[in-house]
């Protein structure tokens, strides 16, 4: 029995030995009537979360974090409050990180009414997921968004910093790059200073691939979304690692 498992069975005994009565799972008061197939939990869940996928689905039930009814010919069949409880996981994998087996503890609590949150609302995202960006970010609109120069943005390029894709677009992520590198070029550090930084996150991606490594060559679905959950929640502990090593560095430096 998983960790999730024994704090509900846990938190169901004690309210029977209490008199009380179980709590619904969470989430409470919408429809747990299982009539949505699959493709129409995807059309649901794709308004915030464009790259889900029918593998990312059946990964996650195998982790126990949803439970979707079976039919006598094997089809899978979610209500709306499994959708909801999905929609809860992917937002915590996206917006925070956080580890499937940390999700599945905060959704034990839910379950056993030791914590409470409204059901998540669904809302618009980009193609990749991640953050919404009303334009394709060119160097021009990097420079734009940050307030600096396209120089600056073009030194980044030029540094090895930023590292644009095909047809000079660039990631999500490149905004908060420009965005930190400018406010660092306050302080007199230049984009040439920021090599170290990507050479170290170069690295650091080098260890996640080598963890994801052996789930990435195999073939089934579920291993290529394991693959993905993964690298994000590796990625996101190695960010966190540099972290807390660079403010421990600096922490004596100022009396």
């Amino acid at each position: 029995m998983t960790r999730p498992e024994r704090a509900v069975t846990q938190a169901a005994t004690e309210g029977e030995v209490a008199g009380e009565t179980t709590p619904e799972p969470w989430p409470r008061g919408i429809s747990r009537r299982a009539s949505m197939r699959i493709s129409d939990v995807l059309a649901a869940l794709r308004i915030e979360f464009p790259a889900v996928t029918t593998s990312k689905l059946r990964f996650l039930e195998e982790q126990g974090l949803v439970a979707p009814v079976r039919t006598p010919a094997g089809y899978r069949q979610y209500s709306p409050a499994d959708v909801e409880r999905l929609r809860f996981v992917l937002r915590q994998q996206r917006d925070k990180y956080m580890p499937l087996k940390v999700i599945g503890e905060r959704l034990a609590a839910l379950d056993a009414g030791v914590d409470d949150e409204a059901p998540p609302r669904a809302r618009l995202a980009t193609r990749d997921g991640i953050a919404p960006t009303p334009d394709r970010l060119t160097a021009a609109r990097l420079a734009q968004d940050a307030g600096v120069d396209v120089e600056v943005v073009d030194e980044l390029v030029s540094q090895g910093v930023l590292r644009p894709g095909p047809r000079g677009v660039f990631d999500p992520w490149a905004r908060e790059v420009v965005l930190v590198a400018a406010a660092l070029a306050d302080h007199g550090i230049d984009p040439r200073h920021l090599r170290a930084f990507r050479a170290a996150a170069d690295r650091q991606a080098d260890l996640v691939d080598q963890v994801v490594a052996p789930w990435r060559g195999q073939r089934s679905v579920s291993a290529r979304a394991r693959a993905g959950t993964l690298a994000a929640e590796v990625g996101e502990l190695c960010a966190r690692m540099h972290t807390a090593l660079v403010r421990s560095a600096v922490h004596d430096i100022a009396p």
